[in-house]
């Protein structure tokens, strides 16, 4: 019965789009009619088209449109329901629970406000200077819970050809062979990095190897920089250029976003507080408020 209703709700939603008329809301066992059908009931609650208008903007085409009109439709019910055992249980305060429907309407309307503010002030670019001297400040915030590496690392699959080759490749400082080995992972690899300038986490790059049983990975990163293993089904090649054990401070290139993402939430904060400071003393100035001392 309720998807016969919600299809029914879905479509006089879809047609009060076009044509909104006026209506009076029927409630309880009041005798106002209606000039439009509701879509949901709950006890003596109606939900009208009207009140689904704004759900949607119009690039939505009509079955999403009519999806997001049915998760409102329930929801709707839903929290009708939860509302009329809520208060047939509970004894509430209603000047309480007024003031605070009333401060947490304020409370969006500031909230949104200082987001209208910042998106309008704030600068997300941040510079190679900024983010040197946050990290050079802060290097006991960037200590590293992972062992990390910049190398390279190959999966093929046992059937891909000239398997023996990719070892020279790896090793290959030469910019021909480079080029060479990265043609062949993209023809045939089924997982590689080739950025030895980036640092990696190396639990999550050896994960679902024969490397992640390695009983002592400080040691092993120690002892081996190029490490061929395999499979059932595949060859996996490794080439450690650098590795970083956990506990040590974090490499600035390994951290980077994460300082850039620091300064700029730090710059929301600030331009937050500015926005209640500046409006504070204009209206101190301005004699828009008073504080009355007691008697």
């Amino acid at each position: 019965m309720i998807n016969i209703i919600i299809s029914l709700a879905a479509m006089a939603w879809c047609s009060v789009l076009v044509s909104c008329d006026l209506f009076k809301i029927k409630e309880g066992d009041s005798e106002s009619t209606s000039e439009i059908t509701p879509v949901a009931r709950v006890y003596n609650k109606y939900l009208y088209p009207e009140d689904l208008e704004g759900l949607t903007s119009e690039a939505i085409n009509s079955s999403d449109s009519t999806d997001i009109a049915e998760r409102y439709i329930r929801s709707w019910i839903k929290k009708q329901l939860l509302i009329e055992r809520a208060a047939d249980r509970i004894k509430f305060d209603e000047a309480e629970l007024s003031r605070k429907i009333l401060d947490y309407r304020y409370a969006l309307m500031v909230h949104e406000f200082k987001q209208y503010y910042i998106n309008e002030k704030l600068k997300t670019q941040v510079s190679e200077e900024e983010i040197q001297s946050y990290y050079n400040s802060n290097q006991d915030n960037f200590e590293l819970k992972q062992n990390i590496i910049r190398g390279i690392f190959i999966k093929l699959p046992k059937e891909a050809p000239k398997i023996k080759m990719v070892g020279k490749l790896i090793r290959s400082k030469n910019l021909t062979d480079q080029e060479e080995l990265a043609s062949y992972c993209f023809q045939f690899a089924t997982y590689y990095t080739l950025e030895d300038t980036v640092w990696l986490n190396f639990n999550e790059l050896i994960q679902s190897t024969p490397l992640a049983s390695i009983p002592n990975q400080e040691q092993y990163l120690k002892s081996n920089k190029y490490v061929e293993t395999n499979d059932q089904n595949f060859e996996y090649f490794l080439y450690i250029n650098e590795y970083k054990i956990a506990d040590q401070i974090s490499p600035l290139e390994f951290v980077r976003d994460d300082i850039e993402e620091i300064i700029v939430n730090k710059r929301k904060i600030e331009l937050a507080n500015q926005l209640e400071s500046d409006i504070y003393l204009e209206a101190q100035t301005n004699n828009d408020f008073e504080i009355y001392s007691g008697n």
